[in-house]
């Protein structure tokens, strides 16, 4: 029966593997194969074109830091083509606007990914916002907190926060605005002409239409008769206004 022997040492750096979950890890900081895929993921997510294995060999990348450390002179030695460093320049220069919200999954920080950084910007705008309270609030959970703030208080403090050109700040997500839909029937009391009582809808922020449509939450009243409009809209849930000032607070 052929036994299969798991191997003992990392075949590019020679150093002890571990076992983590019945996994062999190498875990030293200078192996260069994990150099390599930690530069290759973080230009992958940061979509750097030109910036791939082949090019990452090429220029002899060590960090993430390189990206933007290297000489222009050295990468056009390296990648032969003053061409081709051009067009990876602009795509480095474009990389250093990415917010927050794409930088940490970049990092291949253990389960901190675009869900995970999504979550962190609803309750942090910058960096130095985030901790265990933070990770606690955005609904992170403790195995993703403690990656995280194991990474900020090593890696982030130690080598990046000060060598990557980075704002280092959250997209903050887009908030959705529902815009109410007025509609306003009938002879008006509160207002002379519905023109103005249209302008003061407006002001206040709502949409005004003349006719009684699906996306209309309320229809303004005030004569107090049971117009076949109203009795319509009452039917389909839609609040009935009797006084227009009242209701914009004026």
């Amino acid at each position: 029966m052929l036994t299969i022997q798991a191997p003992t040492s990392c075949p590019s750096c020679s150093s002890t593997l571990e076992w983590i979950n019945h996994i062999l890890y190498c875990k030293s900081p200078s192996c260069g194969a994990q150099s390599d895929k930690k530069i290759e993921h973080f230009a992958k997510t940061l979509k750097i074109k030109g910036l791939g294995p082949s090019t990452i060999q090429k220029l002899g990348l060590q960090s993430i830091s390189d990206i933007y450390e290297m000489p222009i002179d050295t990468m056009i030695e390296r990648l032969g083509s003053e061409k081709v460093v051009v067009k990876l320049g602009a795509e480095i220069l474009r990389s250093k606007t990415a917010p927050l919200n794409v930088l940490l999954p970049a990092f291949s920080i253990p389960l901190v990914g675009t869900t995970a950084a999504n979550k962190l910007s609803k309750v942090c705008k910058y960096i130095n916002d985030i901790d265990e309270k933070t990770c606690e609030k955005a609904g992170l959970g403790p195995k993703v907190t403690a990656n995280l703030v194991n990474w900020l208080v090593t890696d982030w403090s130690e080598e990046y926060q000060f060598d990557l050109p980075f704002t280092w700040e959250f997209e903050q997500p887009k908030v959705s605005v529902n815009i109410a839909t007025v509609c306003i029937s009938g002879k008006l009391t509160s207002f002379t002409t519905k023109a103005m009582a249209t302008a003061a809808l407006q002001k206040a922020g709502f949409s005004v239409k003349t006719t009684l449509t699906k996306d209309v939450q309320y229809l303004v009243n005030e004569s107090g008769i049971e117009s076949a409009k109203t009795k319509k809209a009452r039917e389909s849930g839609v609040e009935i206004i009797t006084n227009l000032k009242t209701f914009i607070g004026e």
